[in-house]
C-alpha cells in the first residue's frame, strides 16, 4: 500500500465504487482496511443487479464519469470494453501485479477481452448441481432403481442419467418432485447451454456461424423439454429467490445453482441442511469419453472506468480486493454476493462453515474445469434470442428445430451489426481460453 500512500500523499483522495446491490458486505471491510492503510476514502454507490452494466454504459456515454471502480457482471464486460466504459489494465498491470498473483485463482477467463486485461475475476459463479442425499442413498430406492435401470442410482454422469434419475424420482401425487431446475426466461437458456456442449460441438464455427441448430443442439433442447415433465409445478414462474425456498423444504430431488444457492440450502432452518450431495452440471459422452461442462455463467468483477482521474489508485484498490489476504475476507460474508474463487478460499475455516466441506470439493473441481460463458460483444443480445426461443418451444408453441433455426437467424444479425472479423477474433481468443480436455472433444 506504500504505492497507494505515495501517489495521495497531500492530497484528499475519494475513489468511487459502483456495486451491485447486496454486495456490500463483501466490499466495505476491504475498503475500510484500505483507507486506514492509505488515507484514500472510499465511497459506494449500489445499483440493482440487473441494472449495473447498463448503468456503466449510461455513464460512459453522457460523459458524466460520476465511478472510478465498478463491479458489472462478468458476461457484459465485452460490451463495456466496446462502448469504451473500461480501462485497460494491461500496463498497469505490468507495473504492479505481482508475477505469481493469479496463480491460485481458478477462472480469471472473464477478465479479458481479446487479450487484453480490463478487470479481476472476485466471484466464483460456476453452476453446479444439488442432490437430495436422503433420497440417493435410501437402500429401498436404490433397488427399486437398479431393477428398474440395471444400473446403480448414483450422482448422474450424464444428462440422459440426470433426466431419467429425475423421472425416478417424479411422485407428484405424494408431492415428491424430480427437480427444481429453472424454466423462466432469465435462466432456461444456461441449461440448454451445458446440454448442448455435452454434446461435443462448439455453438458457433471460426467465423462465427452458428451450429446450434444442428441435430445436436436439437437433441439437447428435445431433451430439455421433455425434462420439464419431471419438475416441480412452480420451474416455470419462480425466479430465483422462491426456487431456493422451495427446494430447501426438501421435497425435490435435484437443483441446480451456484455458492448463493448454497449459502442459503445450508442456512439454519433449512430442511436440507446437512442432507445435500453435490455434483458438476451433467456431460455426455463424445468421442467414447465422458465429457463434462462445468460451466462459469455470472461472476462479478473489478474494473476501473475509463473516466477516472485516480486509474492508478483504484486499480490498486482492484489488485489489494483480490489478493489472497483481502478476497478472503470479502468471501467469508454470509449475506453477501461473492464465492470462492482462490485456493486459499477453501481451506479457511469461516467459509467452510457457510459452504459446507462437500459442497467446497465440488466448487473447487467445478471451477478448475469450467467453460466460460459467451463472452462476445452483444452477449445479452445472442442469448435474448436463444432465451426466448427456448421458453416458446417449451411451451409447446414451436418445436425445437424451429426455436434453434429461429435463434441461429436472429444470432448472423446480430454477429453482422458487430462486425464478423471483430467478433470472430474474440470468439477464436476464447475458444483458446476454454479447458485443454474440454477443447479436445469439441468439434
Amino acid at each position: 500500500m506504500q504505492e497507494v500512500a505515495s501517489l495521495a500523499a497531500g492530497r484528499n483522495v475519494e475513489i468511487v465504487i459502483l456495486q451491485p446491490q447486496g454486495s456490500l458486505g463483501n466490499i466495505k471491510p476491504l475498503g475500510d482496511t484500505f483507507t486506514r492503510a492509505t488515507g484514500v476514502k472510499i465511497r459506494y454507490v449500489e445499483v440493482a443487479v440487473d441494472d449495473i452494466n447498463t448503468q456503466m454504459i449510461i455513464d460512459t456515454l453522457s460523459g458524466t464519469g460520476s465511478f472510478d471502480l465498478a463491479l458489472p457482471a462478468t458476461f457484459g464486460l465485452p460490451d463495456l470494453v466496446e462502448a469504451g466504459a473500461l480501462l485497460n489494465l494491461d500496463d498497469l498491470a505490468e507495473r504492479y501485479a505481482p508475477d505469481d498473483f493469479r496463480r491460485d485463482a481458478l477462472f480469471s477467463v472473464g477478465d479479458y477481452y481479446k487479450s487484453s486485461l480490463y478487470g479481476y475475476q472476485t466471484d466464483g459463479d460456476t453452476y453446479l448441481m444439488f442432490y437430495n442425499r436422503p433420497w440417493l442413498e435410501n437402500p429401498d430406492e436404490q433397488k427399486r432403481f437398479a431393477d428398474q435401470q440395471g444400473y446403480e442410482l448414483k450422482i448422474p454422469d450424464t444428462w440422459e442419467e440426470l433426466d431419467t434419475v429425475m423421472a425416478f424420482f417424479h411422485q407428484p401425487e405424494e408431492k415428491r418432485y424430480g427437480g427444481a431446475l429453472f424454466r423462466t426466461p432469465n435462466y432456461v437458456a444456461w441449461e440448454w447451454w451445458t446440454r448442448f456442449h455435452a454434446k461435443g460441438f462448439w455453438p458457433f464455427t471460426d467465423d462465427m456461424d452458428p451450429q446450434i441448430s444442428n441435430e445436436a443442439g436439437i437433441e439437447a433442447l428435445n431433451e430439455l423439454i421433455s425434462a420439464s415433465k419431471y419438475l416441480y409445478p412452480e420451474a416455470a414462474t419462480n425466479g430465483l429467490f422462491d426456487n431456493w425456498k422451495a427446494y430447501a423444504e426438501g421435497h425435490i430431488f435435484c437443483n441446480i445453482g451456484w455458492g448463493g444457492t448454497q449459502k442459503f440450502l445450508n442456512a439454519s432452518g433449512s430442511a436440507v441442511r446437512g442432507k445435500l450431495a453435490f455434483g458438476p452440471t451433467p456431460g455426455g459422452i463424445v468421442k467414447g469419453r465422458l465429457l463434462q461442462t462445468p460451466y462459469f455463467n455470472w461472476g462479478w468483477n473489478y474494473t476501473v472506468s475509463s473516466a477516472t482521474k485516480e486509474p492508478e489508485i483504484a486499480y490498486l484498490f482492484a489488485l489489494f480486493a483480490c489478493s489472497p489476504e483481502m478476497s478472503t475476507i470479502a468471501v467469508q460474508d454470509s449475506n453477501g454476493y461473492f464465492d470462492p474463487f482462490r485456493e486459499e478460499h477453501y481451506k479457511d475455516p469461516k467459509i467452510v462453515d457457510v459452504y459446507s466441506p462437500d459442497f467446497l470439493k465440488a466448487h473447487r473441481s467445478a471451477m478448475r474445469g469450467s467453460i466460460p460463458d459467451l463472452y462476445l460483444q452483444g452477449q445479452g443480445e445472442y442469448f435474448d434470442a436463444l432465451r426466448e426461443n427456448i421458453v416458446r418451444a417449451d411451451r409447446g408453441e414451436i418445436s425445437s428445430k424451429e426455436a434453434l433455426d429461429t435463434t441461429a437467424k436472429q444470432w448472423r444479425k446480430t454477429t453482422r451489426r458487430m462486425g464478423r472479423r471483430s467478433q470472430s477474433t474474440q470468439w477464436k481468443f476464447l475458444k483458446s481460453l476454454y479447458p485443454e480436455k474440454i477443447r479436445e472433444l469439441l468439434t
